[in-house]
């Protein structure tokens, strides 16, 4: 069977222990997930025995070409999606719709009460995101790819650092080399912070910054290929190595290997968050560790299970996780690394393969 209608399947079942006649789609990705279609501003019902995309003329042409087989409903210019949402509802004679919670607006919502007042509305959630944990075979392949050429674009970036390049410049270098080796974008802004500036997570590139400013730089990356996503972190020393430096580099790399360790399927998130998480605490440095271990990595580059502290999530194979711990000292600086990790049915594999050596750091 066609992986699309396999999915839909996967969501009736769905559907049916949660006792709701159909689910209006409305979050692009799960639209794409669900039927393999790559445009916008197009919802889809999944009833118990149907589905149909609601689009307008944009996207008639695509539709067909990319779903051949899937019912389509190209609403007029002059009808809101609401609207067209409301008829087809009608034309299938639904007493209840549940909907996607965490993508439909407030004002969305509203909307569609004023629309369907003899349907009763039942707000849900993850019902096409916990299918979407579970990767297929062409899934993998689809972020290994992503995967190869966002190392790919790093070593070549890593070659070629001087001192005088900004922050934005590097990062502006690093996001082309992953186009030109293939993927379709970045799969979130690419994160270069030097020296003290590493001290924030999420430090946006700056073109005042130099690379030469201090002894080492953050780098977090990850390529879009074929829909998927990648996210990988690495640091790059440019200049002196201090017993502090190498004091952080060793309890970050330990602590990340140790929780690589603990993936395999039945473990649970919150147990592989803690792997690393005592260990960085055991070490001192606990509170300078304040974001979780990782997050699911697919369609979006941050989904299902997340590795935190008190997530339950039960660890299955297909499922593709980010190890990402991380040490952020105010005023000195940061050290996070982070690989690409799946569930196997025996234990893991590691996805990245860039070394991870204080040794191999050196630009």
């Amino acid at each position: 069977m066609d992986r699309f209608p396999r999915r839909r399947d996967a969501l009736r079942a769905k559907l049916a222990a949660e006792k709701i006649a159909a689910l209006l789609v409305v979050d692009p990705t799960n639209v794409a997930y669900l039927t393999g279609f790559t445009g916008d501003s197009t919802y889809l019902i999944v009833a118990r025995d149907r589905e149909i995309a609601l689009s307008d003329g944009r996207f008639t042409t695509q539709l067909e070409q990319e779903c051949p087989r899937l019912e389509a409903y190209i609403r007029p210019n002059t009808r809101e999606m609401t609207q067209a949402v409301a008829e087809v509802a009608g034309k299938l004679g639904l007493a209840s719709l549940g909907f996607e919670a965490a993508h439909l607006s407030v004002a969305a919502h509203l909307k569609l009460k004023e629309e369907l007042k003899t349907v009763e509305l039942a707000p849900k959630l993850d019902l096409v995101e916990s299918l979407r944990q579970i990767k297929d075979d062409a899934e993998l392949a689809a972020i290994r790819e992503a995967v190869a050429i966002a190392q790919d674009a790093f070593l070549r970036l890593k070659g070629e650092l001087r001192p005088e390049d900004s922050e934005k410049a590097a990062a502006d270098r690093l996001d082309a080399h992953m186009r030109t080796l293939g993927a379709t974008g970045t799969s979130f802004p690419t994160i270069v912070a030097v020296g003290r500036r590493a001290a924030l997570p999420h430090a946006r590139p700056t073109a005042e910054t130099r690379i030469g400013d201090d002894d080492f730089v953050l780098i977090d990356w990850g390529a879009c290929g074929r829909s998927y996503k990648s996210d990988l972190t690495r640091v790059v020393v440019t200049g002196n190595v201090t017993p502090k430096f190498e004091e952080v580099y060793g309890i970050v790399l330990a602590a990340q290997e140790r929780a690589i360790a603990a993936i395999r399927p039945g473990a649970k998130s919150q147990d592989v968050d803690a792997e690393a998480r005592s260990f960085i605490e055991r070490a001192g440095f606990g509170r300078f560790f304040d974001h979780g271990l990782g997050h699911g990595i697919g369609m979006d580059v941050h989904e299902g299970p997340r590795l935190r502290r008190e997530s339950p999530t039960i660890l299955e194979p297909g499922m593709v996780v980010t190890v990402e711990p991380g040490v952020y000292l105010p005023e000195w600086g940061g050290v996070r690394i982070e690989d690409d990790v799946l569930v196997t049915p025996d234990g893991r594999e590691v996805l990245s393969n860039l070394p991870r050596e204080l040794d191999s750091a050196r630009a």
